[in-house]
């Protein structure tokens, strides 16, 4: 081939990756413009049952000799097409409601959640009781006070109470065969508003209350879950959140594209496994600092991250450090791990620490599918479209122009902070205790990983060196 030819060539793949990733871009942009817009443009009509932007549903699941009773609290306005009956200036006629409350409870609520005692689904509820409260009612603070709540006097008929400002309190009994079973509920009440929260509250007998909040629908939750069964879940959560994380997927593929050799990937992706296990399972056990400030921190260190990486793929990755920067970068991607993870720890039971090392093998599992599938795909490209060298510039450009932006946006956000120094007290001193304490797990896991790992990266570059290495 001709050298001018071979430029020109070059000259138009260049020119087509340019293209191609703004253009993809931009028609995400416009993707997500679009749906914005149709969100904001479905809430414009105000019909007289229009959905609630922000429902909060209360909840105690008690099981009680042969009954689980659940008590449910909810916003009156969030049973829509039901038409209450109304006086005046949208009064809720208080002395007509009654039928048509146990019909919203059976139609919003009843229908929409399922128990499980063990694994047997149990039978479709007995509404006990329904009544209306106010929403400055506090007899939801306590299983014992709402569960009183029922048998208080009704509210006075001549009430004047905005039908839009009422809660609607239902009493549900299920029939079960033993208080000591374990029971799961899949409770499907993100229908009642555009943003459902749902506080969750466990009274088992002679064991303490267990709380859960959470978004929208959370699939089959386990009250008092084995340890396997929290394990599967939070194996499945995190192999979903690594897929899900464009930031931590972006990292991988600069890890991936000056090693594709078994020998070059095995210490950079065990090392990067081992120091983010090491910080999620210290922020669940409380060693993270809880100021404001750290998350957008962490996140803005997350985006340094691939745009360091990046560019040391395009001036020239040094293989025999790598499992290195990959640990000290892993260390920080771990608490951002930590983040996603907070909410649904809650799911975990008694056992905290099995579901977290099940996070991590969902992560690690997750990384060996992107990673199986980058390797051979860059290769390809490397062989059949561009050569290696200036693929390897093309591609790590553009995850370091990405990792830039991300990087100032959140650096953005950080610096919108206000950073304060500590009080010199106990809590202090404790806390630099267990900083220290980290640190030392650190050293101590980066000195015991060195010999191995140097080794085999040794091994990746004499059994056959990278491009950028040559």
């Amino acid at each position: 081939m001709k050298p001018g030819n071979a430029r020109r060539r070059t000259l138009y793949l260049v020119t087509g990756f340019v293209l191609a990733f703004y253009g993809l871009s931009g028609l995400v942009g416009a993707l997500r413009g679009a749906a914005t817009s149709a969100a904001e443009g479905a809430d414009v009509p105000a019909v007289p049952h229009e959905i609630p932007a922000d429902v909060t549903v209360q909840a105690f699941v008690t099981p009680e000799g042969s009954r689980l009773r659940f008590l449910v609290r909810a916003p009156l306005e969030a049973m829509r097409d039901i038409e209450f009956p109304q006086y005046g200036l949208g009064y809720l006629d208080l002395e007509a409601a009654d039928p048509f409350l146990r019909d919203a409870a059976q139609l919003w609520l009843a229908d929409y959640v399922a128990f499980y005692e063990e694994d047997r689904r149990l039978e479709a509820p007995r509404i006990v009781a329904t009544r209306v409260s106010l929403p400055s009612d506090r007899s939801f603070a306590s299983y014992e006070a709402a569960l009183a709540h029922f048998d208080d006097p009704p509210l006075d008929p001549g009430l004047q109470l905005p039908w839009r400002q009422a809660l609607l309190d239902v009493l549900l009994e299920y029939d079960i065969e033993s208080d000591e079973s374990r029971f799961s509920i899949d409770p499907g009440f993100a229908h009642l508003g555009l943003r459902t929260v749902t506080v969750l509250r466990l009274r088992p007998p002679d064991r303490p209350e267990r709380a859960f909040q959470y978004v929208g629908d959370p699939g089959l939750v386990r009250l008092d879950p084995r340890w396997h069964q929290a394990a599967l879940r939070f194996v499945s959560l995190g192999f979903t959140h690594i897929l899900d994380g464009i930031d931590h997927l972006l990292f991988l593929l600069c890890l991936v594209i000056p090693l594709r050799t078994l020998w070059g990937l095995v210490p950079v992706i065990t090392s990067f496994t081992i120091a983010h296990s090491i910080t999620l399972i210290a922020s669940a056990f409380g060693i993270a600092p809880r100021a404001l400030w750290f998350p957008p921190l962490i996140e803005t260190l997350i985006a340094l991250s691939i745009v360091y990486m990046a560019l040391e793929n395009i001036v020239g990755a040094k293989p025999r450090k790598r499992w290195l920067l990959a640990f000290g970068f892993g260390l920080v991607h771990g608490f951002g791990f930590s983040f996603a993870l907070s909410e649904s720890l809650q799911f975990a039971g008694g056992h905290l620490l099995a579901s977290l090392l099940a996070f991590n093998v969902g992560v690690e599992l997750g990384q060996l599918v992107v990673v199986a599938v980058a390797v051979p795909v860059v290769e390809v490209l490397f062989r059949k479209v561009v050569a290696e060298r200036m693929g390897t510039i093309i591609g790590s450009a553009l995850l370091a122009h990405t990792g830039w932006h991300w990087m100032t946006d959140r650096g953005s956000d950080l610096l919108a902070y206000r950073f304060t120094w500590p009080a010199v007290d106990g809590a202090l001193g404790a806390a630099l205790m267990r900083w220290g304490a980290l640190a030392l797990i650190v050293v101590g896991a980066a000195w015991a990983i060195s010999g191995p790992f140097g080794r085999l990266a040794a091994k990746a570059k004499g059994g056959g060196r990278t491009p950028l290495a040559e």
